[in-house]
Formats: C-alpha cells, sequence, structure tokens
C-alpha cells in the first residue's frame, strides 16, 4: 500500500444555498484542486456522495461535476450510505490511490434539501431507516435517537446540563468556524429554555438540515513529491457495519458499528486513542457526541457527557472535540458531512482554522454514522 495524502480540502458554509447541489459540488472541487496544486488533468476518478440529489430531480451527478471541471473523460462513481456518505467516498478513494489504481481521486459530497418543505425533507432524511419496520411505523431519526438518549440516561443518570454542554460548546466553536450554519454561540439557559422535539431531547440536542458541499483531493506521495499545503497523511481509514434496527440489537447504550470501525482504525494506525490530539464525531444529536466518546473508546461508558460538562471536550481541554462546531452547529448536510469533518482537519493542520485552533494538533480523529449505525467510517490522520 503506497503512503497517501489529503493534499487539497474545500467547503462551501452549510446553510441555504441558492446554487444547484452540482453547481455547488462543481466549485468546491475546483477550490479544493487548485488549493493542492493539482490540475482537474491530474484526476484519475471522482467518488461523489450524494444521497437525496433526485430531491432536485437529478441522479448521476458525477458526470456533470467532472464536466463543468474539463475533465469529462474521467470515470465516476456515485455513493450513498446516508449520513456517511462522503466517509464512505474518502474510503473507496484512499483505496484505489493506496493500491496503485490511480495517483490522484477527487472526493464530493453534496446535499440540497432547503428548496422542500419540512414534512418532505424530513421524508427524504427518513429513508436511510427501515422503512417497513421504523419509517412506516412512525419512527423518525429525532425519535430514534431520542430511544438511544432515554436508554442512556436511564442507566447513567446524567443531567440535563451536561448534554447542554455539548450544544453550548459546539455552538462556541461554531462561531468561529466560517463554513458553519449558525454562527452563534448559545447559553446554558437558552439550551435548557428550548422545546422539547423528542423526550429527552430539546431544540438544541438536535442539529439542522443544511445544504453544503465539501470537496477533497487524495493522493499518492509519490505522485505529488513537493505538497503546496500541509497533507494530512492517512494512518487508517476503516469501515463497518451493525445491525440496523435498534429492536434486534443486543443493547441500547452505544453504536456497535462504531465501536467496529474503530477497533479496525487503531489496528491500522498501530495506534490508541491516547495518540490522537483532537476529533470529529459525528453528533447529529447531542447523545451522538456522548456515545461516540465511549464507543470510540476515549471515555468509559456512562461519563462522556459528565466529562462534556467538566470541559474535557473544549476546544482548549485535553480532548477537543468538534471545534468545527460538529453537526450540531456547523450543519448536517448528509453527503458533504464526512468529507467536511476532514476538511476542518485540514485547516487545523494548514494554519486555516483561525480562531479556533486546536494547541498542537498532530493527529486527529474524523468518525462519521450512517443513520442510527447501519454504517460507520473511521479515519485517522496525522501531519507528515
Amino acid at each position: 500500500m503506497r503512503e497517501t495524502w489529503v493534499v487539497g480540502a474545500a467547503s462551501n458554509r452549510f446553510g441555504k444555498m441558492k446554487e444547484s447541489g452540482r453547481e455547488a459540488a462543481t466549485r468546491v472541487a475546483m477550490e479544493a484542486i487548485r488549493q493542492s496544486g493539482l490540475s482537474p488533468k491530474d484526476i484519475g476518478y471522482t467518488f461523489v456522495a450524494n444521497a437525496f440529489g433526485i430531491s432536485e430531480h437529478q441522479g448521476h451527478v458525477g458526470p456533470l461535476i467532472n464536466n463543468g471541471l474539463g475533465i469529462p473523460e474521467v470515470p465516476s462513481a456515485t455513493l450513498e450510505s446516508a449520513c456517511s456518505s462522503s466517509s464512505a467516498a474518502l474510503h473507496e478513494a484512499y483505496v484505489h490511490v493506496a493500491g496503485g489504481f490511480i495517483d490522484v481521486a477527487l472526493v464530493v459530497g453534496v446535499e440540497k434539501l432547503s428548496h422542500l418543505d419540512t414534512l418532505a425533507a424530513t421524508s427524504y432524511f427518513a429513508v436511510a431507516a427501515d422503512y417497513a419496520f421504523e419509517t412506516k411505523n412512525g419512527a423518525t431519526f429525532p425519535g430514534l435517537y431520542a430511544t438511544l438518549a432515554s436508554a442512556y440516561r436511564q442507566e447513567f443518570h446524567p443531567k440535563d446540563e451536561m448534554f447542554g454542554a455539548i450544544a453550548v460548546k459546539n455552538h462556541a466553536n461554531a462561531a468561529r468556524n466560517p463554513h458553519a450554519h449558525f454562527q452563534k454561540e448559545i447559553s446554558m439557559e437558552t439550551y435548557l429554555s428550548s422545546p422539547m422535539i423528542a423526550s429527552p431531547l430539546r431544540l438544541y440536542d438536535c442539529c439542522p438540515f443544511s445544504d453544503g458541499a465539501s470537496a477533497l483531493v487524495i493522493a499518492a506521495k509519490e505522485f505529488v513529491q513537493r505538497p503546496v499545503t500541509e497533507p494530512l497523511v492517512f494512518r487508517a481509514s476503516a469501515r463497518s457495519g451493525a445491525v440496523t434496527d435498534m429492536q434486534d440489537r443486543p443493547d441500547l447504550l452505544g453504536i456497535p458499528s462504531t465501536r467496529l470501525a474503530a477497533d479496525k482504525a487503531f489496528r491500522q494506525a498501530k495506534m490508541t486513542p491516547k495518540d490522537i490530539n483532537f476529533l470529529e464525531v459525528h453528533d447529529c444529536f447531542t447523545i451522538a457526541e456522548a456515545l461516540a466518546l465511549e464507543d470510540l473508546g476515549f471515555l468509559p461508558k456512562g461519563t462522556a457527557a459528565k466529562e462534556s460538562y467538566e470541559g474535557l471536550t473544549a476546544r482548549d481541554g485535553k480532548l477537543p472535540v468538534n471545534p468545527s462546531g460538529g453537526l450540531k452547529a456547523k450543519g448536517h448536510p448528509v453527503s458533504a458531512t464526512g468529507a467536511s469533518q476532514v476538511v476542518e482537519i485540514f485547516e487545523q493542520f494548514n494554519g486555516l482554522a483561525k480562531g479556533r485552533e486546536v494547541p498542537k494538533a498532530e493527529v486527529a480523529l474524523a468518525h462519521n454514522v450512517g443513520a442510527t449505525g447501519g454504517s460507520c467510517s473511521v479515519h485517522i490522520f496525522s501531519r507528515r
């Protein structure tokens, strides 16, 4: 396997896009390529993540992006893995480059749903669950994650403020991120007074629907030779699956696919959680961030919410988590989310995360979940 790098990364501001998903994807792809110092002609394969492109009446978007980049002859593939679509695309790009099939790959994640009403957008999201056993019977993702939150609270009895601390922290980080949907801090009082969405989840426990696009350029070290940026060196690229339906899981105190993918990733990297300086984790709801920290092996079961409240996961804490603001406040444009986590790591390593810098950022982990854990990707990166 060849040493493989991320040499370019770009994202637009998440929120509501006036342009189409196709236009946004092409624009951020060109920016990532420009930043890498390479040319579109260097791209050997384009991996596109776009779970809900049909909402714009547009499938087969990869060739359209390549057309816009001036490389219509380059092959493309569109991947769907729910919320982990672009991290799945990243894994495929890594395999192709590290395996020697191509020298350079482009990963693009894009989603646009803001032109739909809330019911329609929620319906699109819901197709990532099991329609026959969950969605058809009234389950929504807030409801499913509320089930996980209820099980966690019943077992460990955390205070509301502990989950509030996760939301407050992520909004504070997003306020310093120009890519973020919500660039506004919130107080604990604001969190506690927000309406209940799906008990015990309040409004500020939940991430927003967002439009957005993110792109990454993946290249073999031997091809780049003299990078113009500080590249992210792949130390691990691992994926796993697990039982999709909650009624079939042995317990509801974690997400099994996270545990499996984390075990693979740490073995690949020959590292432990102690080697990681900061994390970007999948926090579609505040309970998801707590479960991620425990399932990834950073904290014992039942302690993550308490440790967050005590400041461990703050940007200047011992274990910074989601300096980007996470899905919670940076936003969650489904298929762009996984790639955007890597954009944050790239910006941290390249001195581009102005005002939200993580001290001594040398090794970072990105964790991206599909739906309630049917899919999960874990990537570990270091400096050269």
